[in-house]
């Protein structure tokens, strides 16, 4: 029997789309899954790169891994951070990646800030071109410059301040840069802000840290009685370290005169300026003592307030000078800071530390004269106490005793024992005058100021000055006022006016150099001048003054002449064994 069919439910009706249809919706969803994805991988490597600049505390590998993380977030092949100089209109530094060492050396040197670099200091705002080229500001590449089309440049700022800029071209695969880098690398200039300001705090107390532990050791330097020189080239080592200087002098001022002596230089070329004396109003260490201010100079090499002779900052740069001690005291003595060139300027904080060091080091200086001389006063009390002891007790009973003996002389009757009480009695004399001239020395005082041999030397120069129609060069070395002899300083003094006097009348010189040195073991007077030279039957009698005072010494005297023509006179003399 058959089974009756069931009736079918109805269906609903098949949207039947095509093949290509759907293929299409198939690629669009894949490429906007694909979007999300690079999205995704794109924020992904700028958190990184966020993370990676804000971990680094040292400026220049903070700024070297924020043009890396540029030129890898953008897909660039170049990519540069252009720091501003002080000036606020060219670049300082510059900082590049994608180009060798080998090329950047062809290329020459990095970039002031001019064209399109110089557009976005000018104008600090994101710039995006297709082509360089093509921009008003666009004036060319170098030589050997590789090829660069496509830009985008973004400003980086520092607690509101443009700090500089990064600049990105060539971006991989011939494509162009879009809003989308432009915005990534607007976010990660905002970062790299926040890292420089971080790493720039860090390098600010690490060096703070450095100036107070140098200030800290000139203080434990100077306070037990150290010698001043030992000081002061501890200062002038400490702040070319610090700084990273090439060159460091320290300069103090000459007894009684208008002028400042090169005590200390350390550093390149060191010996063309220590022992140099200096007008106190001219020059960068003249300016910064006379008016108690620091001073400072892009290039010290061309700088006009410098003095073309003797030639000494060859391969350097930028200078500043810093008065040791400011304030009602007023300045002590001066610090040199020479750079080399090409190196940055001295920036207003880094003179600022620099000044707050010296004025520390100053405050040291004092406190260990005020020592030296609480010691001295001490000391001076104690030999009038000691004196005043010879005089009212030692020497009142050696004159009663001489007194008694000589009365008891009398009853002597044995004539050999009545000498030899006389002879005691004689002897008893002799030892009261020697103990009265101990007395006197002991209360005697040392010359005033400007009686040492510096002094005297840079008096007889100025002296001489508008006789030679200029003033002559000075320059000292060693411990001239405490190893040379008051006997052979007035030779010396003697010697050098004799020999100015000479160049004046005969010489017809431009220039003359005035050399005095001493080890310890002898002093060395140098005269040069640029004149005529010695004449072969000229007068001989100044020469021959001189000749004699260093026979009389056991020196000698030496004569000869200079490349340009001049004249040049040694004059020797050994000095004792203790001066």
């Amino acid at each position: 029997m058959a089974t009756p069919r069931q009736p079918r439910e109805p269906r609903e009706p098949r949207v039947l789309l095509p093949q290509l249809k759907l293929d299409e919706l198939l690629e669009e969803l894949q490429a906007r899954i694909d979007a999300a994805r690079g999205t995704r991988d794109r924020v992904h490597s700028l958190l990184e790169a966020v993370l990676s600049v804000g971990r680094e505390l040292d400026l220049e590998q903070a700024l070297h891994s924020i043009v890396e993380a540029a030129a890898a977030l953008v897909d660039a092949e170049y990519a540069a951070l252009g720091v501003i100089g002080p000036d606020g209109r060219t670049l300082s530094a510059f900082h590049t990646v994608g180009v060798s060492d080998e090329k950047i050396t062809e290329i020459g040197p990095y970039p002031q800030g001019h064209g399109i670099l110089g557009e976005l200091i000018r104008h600090p705002e994101p710039l995006r071109l297709s082509k360089i080229s093509e921009h008003a500001a666009s004036y060319g590449f170098p030589p050997n410059h590789p090829p660069m089309r496509s830009f985008l440049g973004v400003p980086i700022r520092v607690r509101g301040q443009v700090f500089g800029n990064l600049y990105l071209t060539e971006k991989r695969g011939g494509l162009e840069f879009d809003e989308e880098d432009e915005s990534v690398l607007s976010t990660l200039a905002v970062a790299a802000g926040v890292a420089i300001d971080n790493a720039r705090l860090y390098e600010d107390s690490r060096l703070r840290e450095r100036w107070l532990l140098a200030n800290a050791e000139i203080t434990h330097r100077l306070m037990p009685g150290s010698e001043r020189s030992e000081a002061l080239d501890l200062i002038a080592e400490r702040a070319r370290d610090i700084t990273g200087s090439a060159l460091a002098e320290v300069a103090m001022p000459t007894a009684d005169t208008p002028s400042l002596t090169v005590e200390i230089a350390v550093g390149e070329g060191a010996d063309a300026h220590r022992g140099l004396v200096l007008p106190l109003h001219e020059g960068l260490m003249g300016l910064a003592y006379s008016t108690a201010a620091p001073v400072t100079s892009d290039d010290i090499t061309r700088d006009d307030r410098i003095t073309a002779e003797p030639p000494r900052f060859l391969g350097l740069g930028p200078a500043v000078a810093v008065p040791i001690g400011t304030g009602e005291v007023g300045a002590r003595g001066v610090v040199l800071l020479v750079r080399k060139a090409g190196r940055p300027v001295f920036s207003d904080k880094e003179t600022e530390m620099l000044q707050g060091f010296a004025a520390q080091a100053a405050i040291a200086m004092e406190l260990a004269e005020r020592r030296q001389d609480a010691q001295q006063l001490a000391l001076l009390e104690d030999r009038d106490r000691i004196a005043r002891d010879l005089h009212d007790l030692a020497i009142q009973r050696l004159f009663a005793t001489g007194m008694t003996l000589q009365s008891a002389g009398r009853f002597i009757e044995h004539p050999k024992a009545a000498d030899r009480v006389l002879r005691a009695v004689d002897d008893l004399d002799e030892t009261i005058k020697i103990i009265r001239s101990t007395i006197f020395g002991l209360r005697a005082r040392e010359g005033g100021a400007g009686s040492g041999l510096r002094a005297r030397v840079v008096r007889v120069a100025g002296e001489a000055a508008p006789v030679l129609g200029f003033a002559p060069g000075v320059r000292m070395e060693g411990l001239i006022d405490t190893e040379v002899p008051q006997r052979i300083a007035d030779h010396v003094v003697a010697v050098l006016s004799e020999a100015l006097t000479n160049v004046a009348r005969h010489a017809h010189a431009h220039a003359v150099e005035v050399v005095l040195t001493t080890d310890g073991r002898e002093v060395v007077l140098r005269v040069a001048d640029d004149g005529v030279g010695i004449p072969s039957g000229g007068r001989r009698s100044g020469l021959r003054n001189m000749a004699e005072r260093a026979e009389q010494l056991g020196g000698r005297l030496e004569l000869g002449g200079t490349e340009s023509g001049g004249a040049v006179l040694v004059w020797t003399v050994p000095l004792p064994a203790e001066a």
